[in-house]
């Protein structure tokens, strides 16, 4: 049971993602200003911080997700901003190659960070406005067969679908996700309040 300091944690990440996915909608044009109290209000009351993904597994990431597959929880970011998600954290993005299909690899680098590579024949460059680095974790696989950023080169922040922070491989075997210390402080009310890993092993096809 969580206690009340982190239901009032959780409220306010939850109420301030009401506000900002609230504002986009306004800003697009998919709600008037009449309507943007209402949206706020109905996100905060009946919306979820988080939502479950099957990964089909595979070597790049283990031991997050075993190479046969697993259920995670992924925490929803409304703004893909330096102070909502940073270096270190493992999150959902859509597949470069393949748009249709979805996959992990964790932060590297964001933004402003210089790049300079291993092969003395690559010129140093600077990731641009919006845009990030992401490896697999086993770093053990060459680039061919970790498919993150060695091979396919920076992705778009806008393919985050947000930041994984539970991965349950088996209903035995399961457990947070490493992030960076700040992502990790941030989730903690929302791990508390959202996670049901009864509902995820349920939901889990290995």
């Amino acid at each position: 049971m969580a206690s009340l300091s982190t239901w009032f944690r959780y409220a306010a990440h939850k109420f301030e993602y009401s506000i900002a996915i609230s504002w986009q909608k306004y800003n697009v044009g998919k709600i008037n200003s009449t309507e943007l109290t209402d949206a706020i209000w109905k996100n905060f009351f009946q919306g979820r911080l988080t939502f479950t993904h099957w990964n089909k597994g595979g070597e790049a990431m283990t031991p997050i997700v075993s190479p046969t597959g697993g259920t995670l929880l992924v925490r929803k970011l409304a703004n893909l901003s330096p102070t909502q998600v940073f270096v270190g954290d493992v999150v959902l993005l859509k597949d470069p190659e393949k748009s249709e299909d979805l996959m992990i690899r964790r932060l590297a680098a964001l933004e402003g960070y210089e790049m300079v590579s291993s092969d003395e024949k690559d010129e140093p460059f600077v990731l641009e406005k919006n845009q990030c680095w992401v490896l697999a974790d086993n770093q053990a696989l060459k680039p061919k067969e970790a498919r993150d950023s060695r091979l396919f080169g920076p992705v778009p922040m806008t393919d985050i679908l947000g930041r994984v922070i539970y991965s349950l491989r088996t209903a035995v075997d399961h457990g947070p996700v490493e992030n960076s210390v700040m992502a990790m402080s941030q989730d903690a009310p929302v791990l508390a309040v959202e996670l049901d890993v009864e509902e995820m092993a349920k939901n889990n096809k290995t």
